[in-house]
């Protein structure tokens, strides 16, 4: 125990400083803990500003990069829009976490069909393979579990409801579904 008459000024300063320093890190720690288990998952948010080409996007905790070479080619955003992109990457840089979101990872494009086609969710139907050329096309191989399940059918959609929400969010980008076959015969056709 100690009489806070002992105490002085610059010592009552230095133990604030100590205090809102561990404060900090343990608030990094918890931001850095939460994004580091979703990686490679989708994450939505707002565009807060612009540092050159790389865009800041606000998650609501902590500020995100989007950098150029992860951003569509034709993507433009504006400040305050929302944005949808994986968490391709979480690193501890001195005080700060930095969150790298991707848009051109293969992976946000299984991301939004696993949210877009239940069946894909639930395991009935599965992603063989996915190739893709960010802002062009994406090449997709899909097998079904079921013998019932239409897997390309599913993906599509009634009408292509289902394909259209994933091309208007990739700006147009051209999606080619293709049934998965394990000879190379019937499937490279």
């Amino acid at each position: 125990r100690i009489d806070p008459s002992e105490l002085g000024r610059i010592t009552a300063q230095t133990a604030k400083q100590v205090i809102i320093q561990k404060i900090r890190e343990a608030e990094r720690d918890v931001i850095y803990e939460d994004f580091h288990g979703r990686r490679g998952t989708i994450v939505s948010g707002t565009v807060q500003r612009f540092e050159g080409s790389t865009i800041i996007v606000n998650l609501g905790k902590t500020e995100a990069f989007l950098p150029k070479p992860e951003q569509i080619v034709d993507d433009h955003y504006n400040v305050g829009e929302r944005v949808r992109a994986i968490v391709a990457d979480v690193k501890k840089a001195g005080a700060k976490v930095n969150i790298v979101l991707s848009r051109t990872h293969p992976d946000f494009v299984r991301r939004l069909f696993e949210l877009e086609v239940p069946e894909i969710a639930e395991r009935t139907i599965e992603i063989k393979a996915l190739v893709r050329e960010p802002g062009h096309r994406t090449k997709i191989a899909v097998a079904s579990s079921d013998p019932n399940v239409d897997s390309v059918g599913a993906c599509v959609g009634v009408r292509g409801s289902r394909i259209k929400n994933i091309v208007d969010e990739l700006n147009g980008e051209k999606i080619d579904i293709i049934r998965w076959s394990d000879e190379p015969e019937i499937l490279l056709p």
